[in-house]
């Protein structure tokens, strides 16, 4: 299978499974109070969205619903998002070269959707862009108002914080079993401030939904894989034109462990991922070469036995056809160590020795696509750029392609 094949099944596979996105049952109210249930695309959105896509049945047509029509919208068992008007402060504290000298919080009116994290006597709601979190609450369905934290320096470039919003939880969700010293504990962590929202509910004997208590996600994958490499090698001397060796097409074998981590954001289908595997495979060649007069055979004799780590360290995107068949592409960087590897180039029937090159380390990039079933098994065909491992070399080069990778997967854990 050459480049083009592959990138044409890559395309091919990308346009069906984009063709198989599911919609979600859900629900939208909109400014007129009305609840629609629907279909919505659930995308498990990382920052928090301005618009949505909805169907109200699976054959109908798909909508798009934005912010300035929607007061409200979920999808069941999962999540939901409430339109307020809010002042918000945006300043980042993940930011430390853009830090204010100053504390105090700037506020910015704004329409948003907030999500709702804890639904009760007391409400707990964020607000993410990019790696900015901000956190809002209301209790008794007061005006919602944003938590202060704020990291500053002052003007001898100490690190401040201003942590108003424990006095804000403090002041506002008082309860009997809560006491200041549990709100010096909370810190300005989703977690930390979803228990604490929990805890005041409990404390006042109130119903409560808790909208991140899902079903367990595996983030972490361990997979063994064995592989079939078909791979292509040629050796080129710019000098010395007659040493030029073209071993051919041959098939070698590996063994590789991959670790993956899962993103926890768009539902599952995006992951990073680092393969280390060790393949062996082996090329010879035998040419005729008369610019070499004292031969009695008149041939080169070349081998090469190559022994190589390669840990490639990429990214991943899933396509879900359904619930347990999922087609995904990957891209790698791959860093290239050969163990005791080495080109050689012999006469007389091997007896007599011409050149021994040894082979030194790569990168190079890669790319796959396959195919997932159940979490468990998969299936990918890969390639990579061309490698050139004689570079420590000034006359010599290498032409070293891995055609196809056919890798089989079982998942551990």
């Amino acid at each position: 299978m050459n480049k083009n094949l592959l990138f044409s099944l890559i395309v091919l596979l990308s346009i069906k499974a984009f063709s198989q996105i599911s919609f979600e049952k859900g629900y939208y109210v909109d400014n007129f109070n009305n609840k629609v249930d629907c279909l919505i695309r659930n995308v498990d959105w990382k920052n928090n969205p301005t618009q949505f896509e909805y169907k109200l049945s699976e054959n109908s047509e798909n909508n798009t619903l934005n912010i300035s029509s929607v007061k409200e919208f979920g999808i069941y068992n999962e999540l939901k998002y409430v339109r307020a008007n809010v002042n918000i402060e945006r300043s980042n504290p993940n930011s430390t070269n853009a830090l204010s000298e100053s504390g105090e919080p700037q506020f910015n009116k704004e329409e948003i959707f907030l999500k709702v994290l804890v639904e009760g006597k007391a409400n707990l709601y964020v607000f993410a862009d990019g790696n900015l979190s901000k956190y809002f609450y209301n209790v008794d369905g007061s005006e919602i108002e944003q938590l202060i934290f704020i990291k500053y320096k002052s003007q001898i470039f100490y690190i401040k914080f201003n942590q108003s919003y424990k006095q804000q939880l403090w002041l506002n969700l008082k309860c009997d079993d809560i006491s200041m010293n549990d709100i010096n504990k909370v810190d300005f962590k989703k977690n930390d401030l979803i228990n604490f929202f929990i805890k005041y509910n409990e404390c006042n004997q109130s119903e409560f939904i808790n909208h991140q208590a899902k079903q367990k996600r595996d983030f972490f994958n361990l997979t063994l894989k064995p592989r079939v490499n078909y791979s292509s090698l040629k050796i080129i001397n710019e000098d010395v034109p007659h040493r030029n060796t073209n071993f051919g097409n041959t098939v070698g074998y590996g063994l590789g462990t991959e670790l993956e981590f899962v993103l926890p954001f768009n539902k599952d289908k995006w992951s990073i991922f680092i393969d280390p595997s060790y393949s062996s495979i082996k090329y010879k060649n035998v040419s005729d070469n008369a610019f070499i007069p004292f031969l009695p055979d008149g041939k080169v004799y070349a081998k090469s036995d190559i022994k190589s780590l390669e840990i490639p360290i990429g990214v991943r995107h899933y396509f879900f056809i359904n619930d347990k068949s999922r087609i995904f592409l990957n891209i790698a960087l791959t860093f290239n160590s050969y163990l005791n590897s080495t080109v050689e180039f012999d006469a007389v029937n091997n007896s007599y020795h011409l050149n021994t090159l040894d082979i030194n380390s790569s990168t190079s990039i890669s790319y796959g696509v396959g195919y997932n079933y159940n979490k468990k098994m998969h299936l990918e065909l890969r390639q990579a750029t061309r490698k050139d491992f004689l570079g420590n070399y000034a006359s010599w080069q290498s032409d070293y392609k891995s055609l196809l990778s056919v890798i089989f997967g079982y998942t551990i854990f």
